[in-house]
């Protein structure tokens, strides 16, 4: 499942959702805001937890990891810079 913001995460909470998607764009602007998975991830314990939109480099992976990430979703950042993935499968 996936979710934008705190009334999504309790609605995927209710639903019994084991694998939840923080997704960190705000599809009315398309604004991307890494803060939304730090925000909403406190509130899902014991679910896996994928960070959604918005990963560009290491860095950002592993302040997502940090932020209980256990997977990280990377798309237009890994079709501008093939090369991002390979860096990001590095991270242990």
């Amino acid at each position: 499942m996936e979710i934008h913001d705190e009334r999504e995460a309790d609605l995927v909470l209710e639903s019994g959702a084991r694998v939840i998607g923080v997704n960190n764009r705000d599809l009315r602007d398309f604004t991307v805001d890494l803060g939304t998975f730090e925000k909403l991830a406190p509130r899902l314990p014991g679910t896996t937890l994928v960070a959604e939109s918005g990963v560009k480099s290491p860095e950002d992976a592993r302040r997502l990891r940090d932020a209980g990430a256990d997977a990280v979703l990377v798309g237009e950042a890994a079709m501008r810079n093939p090369g991002l993935v390979a860096k990001l499968s590095a991270l242990s």
